[in-house]
């Protein structure tokens, strides 16, 4: 691998692709010399990434439209995937929701809603491990990035069914990033603080989005966790690692 392109010609899998923070990686990843392959719910949002990409690079994209609640498609996105490439290098979950809702009280909570949640912050995890980790086990050094969120280990009233959830994926990639030590993939579990995406909006509605850093600023983090030539932290923070006092570095 080149320092111009470090991650030429390897694949690489954005789940949340179209917008905010997966749309950042996405595109980084593919200027960085991935070819990338990118899921989300929404088709427009998608093709969006592929437009931009192609300007960047000259290249495009392999776009998969579809819900994280689909745990069909979840399974069959990994025979898909192994169809075309024969493996997966690299692996970015940046999808999550807060709910039709947004912040609500645990007691107020809808079961359709807390499923919705459940399902796309949670159970897609274990889905995407199950349907993944035999390509990534291909890699010669798979890489997975997963972001989480600080409310995972503080959590705040009103982000109960967010909290609880992201909680309960981080905690299950680091038990899987555990099972998995003995071989070439590493786990990295990224939170990026405060950034300026569609959901901070949602929660945040009155705040400045010009004060919170832009997904853009996290790309190359993102990258630099990719790479099969560094040996990354199974825990991230961007706000550390933006401050150069990562009590993990990658080597």
């Amino acid at each position: 691998m080149t320092q111009a392109l470090p991650l030429k010609d390897r694949i690489a899998l954005v789940v949340g692709a179209s917008r905010g923070i997966g749309y950042e990686s996405a595109l980084a990843l593919a200027c960085a010399g991935a070819h990338v392959v990118a899921t989300a719910r929404t088709q427009g949002g998608l093709e969006e990434l592929d437009d931009h990409i192609f300007r960047e690079t000259g290249r495009h994209a392999t776009l998969v439209p579809f819900d994280l609640v689909d745990g069909g498609g979840i399974d069959r996105l990994g025979g898909a995937i192994f169809e075309r490439f024969g493996k997966l290098d690299i692996w970015v979950n940046a999808a999550a929701t807060l709910g039709a809702a947004g912040l609500t009280p645990v007691a107020h909570l809808d079961p359709r809603g807390w499923a919705k949640i459940e399902k796309t912050n949670f159970t897609s995890v274990f889905r995407l491990i199950r349907s993944l980790e035999p390509l990534l086990r291909l890699s010669d050094a798979g890489r997975v990035i997963h972001l989480t969120s600080s409310l995972a280990t503080t959590p705040r009233a009103f982000w109960g069914a967010y909290a609880a959830t992201k909680a309960g994926a981080e905690a299950m990639m680091k038990a899987w990033a555990d099972e998995i030590e003995s071989t070439a993939m590493r786990v990295s579990v990224l939170d990026p603080g405060r950034m300026r995406t569609a959901m901070r909006g949602q929660a945040f509605p009155g705040e400045d989005p010009e004060t919170v850093p832009h997904p853009s600023e996290l790309a190359p983090l993102i990258v630099e966790l990719a790479r099969a030539d560094l040996t990354p932290p199974l825990t991230v923070s961007f706000k550390e690692w933006r401050e150069g006092i990562s009590g993990e570095a990658l080597v």
